[in-house]
């Protein structure tokens, strides 16, 4: 733990601070983003992780990667081979996807030339993964859905082991968001439980304006369960997240048995069981069950539509709103990182910082507010245009530091808001504050999705008291638009 900051260090370029931003920062094009699409809406679903293991048939098409090879026109579920075929036959039929499938004995990976490489899609299936993610694939996926991709989640119930190697997708899954080398810490705001749940018909939330219940595919109105799991969120990890089916009697962050959330700048969705996805269909010898078709459920509308939110094809839903396809993938902040001193940001003198004492996330700079042990206040702030038609994402990296001792008072805070152009707060995303103090750098993730088409102030205010510092410590930002 640090000691307070005993005098405040002014950078070479302090009178920088002063200068008011230009509204509308120019657009930075975000590295390694996918690329566009040929066709709207580009599908991967894995087959590399032992899908078809056991009784599982889970893909679209025996033909691999291209199922077009098996029948280039497909009209019904059975014109393709496997248990997931409705899900792929409904999209092909639309004319607006492209459908491939990660054969078995293939790596996920992202940033490479293959054919299957996750920069060629917008959307990755994991249909009950049932081998874990190497160290590779791991970070393959991650940094896809940071840069923009979206990431469909599917689990089963604790114990289903299909190969007998010792990993069910349970542990598969949440091995991949807190075993990875681009964001362990909870970077999706939820955590899947290992629970056997036999039965049952998860409903929907009331909620008219979300896209992946009230889709182009048609209205969500409950989901089938028969051996399966929920998820717990956590929105203080990422308030992105959102529960949209629950367990019967289960609501707020526990019994999700549908979830949505973004990372960086792409989509997740879970979903806690796979009898859902299942059509009855598929190769022969396996033991498969029609829940895709099941009366008492809305599950191929479920599926599609968030197939279609995970693609960025919806104007809002899940955790966050949409681009409806007309916006072009960029980063708005000018100089994210603080590398360029005080350029572009409006900032406390001192705030913005290569000292030693607090180290940076990345590079030599970063933005550090309060830690003098005394009553001050120090605020940082930015102003950008989000492009009409665009899903935004507001990301930072927070480091807190304390001499505080309480486990209960919040003596000292950072608020994270977004202001008009009146200066008019119009919402705080969060308040942080020395009860949040932890070792290294925590991702921060909100949805800004709302304030497309609008000049908008990001501004972060830290308050200290008058005894005892506490130190709120930003770098690496990031407003990523798609």
């Amino acid at each position: 733990m640090l000691g307070f900051r005993r005098s405040r260090h002014r950078l070479t370029t302090a009178a920088a601070v002063f200068g008011l931003l230009v509204a509308g920062v120019a657009v930075q094009a975000s590295a390694a983003a996918p690329a566009a699409a040929a066709t709207p809406h580009r599908i991967l679903f894995d087959n590399a992780h032992a899908e078809t293991a056991g009784n599982a048939d889970w893909i679209i098409s025996t033909s691999q990667p291209d199922p077009l090879g098996q029948d280039p026109s497909p009209s019904a579920e059975t014109d393709w081979t496997g248990a997931l075929s409705s899900w792929g036959v409904a999209l092909q039929k639309t004319g607006d996807y492209s459908l491939k499938t990660l054969p078995s004995g293939s790596s996920l990976a992202y940033g490479g030339s293959t054919a299957t490489d996750l920069s060629n899609f917008d959307t990755l299936v994991l249909p009950e993964p049932n081998t874990l993610f190497t160290t590779a694939e791991k970070t393959a996926i991650m940094t896809f859905v940071k840069n923009g991709g979206g990431l469909f989640m599917i689990s089963d119930h604790t114990g289903a082991d299909r190969n007998n190697d010792g990993y069910d997708a349970v542990k598969i899954l949440n091995d991949l968001m807190t075993n990875n080398s681009v964001d362990s810490t909870d970077p999706f705001g939820f955590s899947i439980d290992s629970l056997n749940i036999t039965s049952g018909y998860p409903a929907a939330i009331s909620d008219s304006t979300n896209a992946v219940l009230h889709g182009s595919f048609g209205t969500v109105t409950k989901s089938l369960i028969a051996n399966g799991t929920t998820a717990t969120l956590k929105p203080a990890d990422n308030s992105a997240v959102k529960g949209l089916l629950y367990r019967s009697g289960y609501s707020g962050n526990t019994g999700a048995f549908f979830a949505t959330s973004t990372f960086g700048s792409g989509r997740v969705a879970f979903w806690g069981d796979s009898s859902p996805i299942d059509d009855g269909t598929g190769q022969s010898g396996n033991t498969l069950y029609d829940g895709w078709n099941d009366t008492g459920a809305t599950n191929a509308a479920l599926a599609l539509n968030a197939t279609e939110w995970l693609a960025g094809g919806s104007s809002s839903g899940g955790g966050g709103g949409g681009g409806g396809g007309t916006c072009t993938a960029a980063q708005l902040l000018a100089n994210p990182g603080f590398e360029s001193g005080d350029t572009s940001w409006t900032a406390t003198s001192g705030v913005i910082t290569n000292s030693s004492s607090e180290a940076a996330r990345t590079g030599s700079y970063k933005a550090w507010l309060n830690g003098y042990g005394s009553a001050n206040t120090d605020t940082l702030s930015q102003s950008v245009t989000i492009p009409s038609g665009c899903a935004a994402t507001l990301n930072f990296y927070l480091h807190v530091d304390t001499a505080e001792t309480t486990t209960t008072t919040a003596y000292d805070t950072l608020k994270a808001q977004v202001l008009n152009s009146s200066g008019t707060v119009l919402s705080t995303l969060a308040t942080y504050s020395n009860l949040n103090a932890a070792s290294g750098y925590t991702l921060r993730s909100f949805d800004l999705s709302s304030y497309a088409g609008q000049t908008v102030t990001v501004k972060f205010t830290g308050t200290e008291g008058s005894t005892l510092q506490t130190s709120f410590v930003l770098d690496d930002t990031a407003l990523n638009v798609s």
